[in-house]
């Protein structure tokens, strides 16, 4: 399965002007863990970024920096890890999981941004795949004693 059929093609986007604060409170309205952080090419949205509360937690809020004198583009981090839409999902993971990343923009071939891939949205599939073998198991056995009754 391709990582374009399962991601969130509804993203919460932002630059990296916009203060922290103000990112704090676009997470807050829109009941996200992350924005990606985007430049705008040629019309298209590129991802150069993500931002997280737990960015915002870890360098302002503990570090006892004042989040009025931040940008975003201050606290992301210096790369951002995408995986292409045509990807397979198990590649995916693999890429997520060497990178230590939870949640990856997915780009389409020139990079621009069509979704987000999340370790909850691959947990939540997973969890549905072990939901349907398990029924498989039990029909499975059912099927056999029915036979052999």
């Amino acid at each position: 399965m391709a990582v374009g059929e399962i991601c969130n093609r509804e993203v919460v986007i932002a630059k990296k002007a916009l203060s922290v604060v103000d990112a704090a409170q676009l997470m807050r309205k829109h009941h996200v863990g992350d924005l990606v952080v985007v430049e705008e090419k040629n019309g298209r949205r590129h991802p150069v970024g993500i931002v997280t509360d737990r960015d915002i937690v870890v360098e302002v809020v503990a570090a006892g920096v004042n989040p009025d004198a931040l940008k975003v583009g201050d606290i992301m981090g210096p790369e951002v890890a995408t995986v292409r839409e045509s990807e397979g999902l198990f590649e995916a993971l693999r890429y997520m999981r060497g990178k230590g990343v939870r949640r990856m923009p997915v780009v389409d071939r020139d990079g621009g941004l069509v979704g987000i891939l999340t370790l909850d949205d691959l947990l939540g599939l997973l969890a549905e795949e072990m939901t349907e073998l398990a029924k498989l198991v039990s029909h499975e056995r059912q099927r056999e004693a029915a036979s052999r009754a």
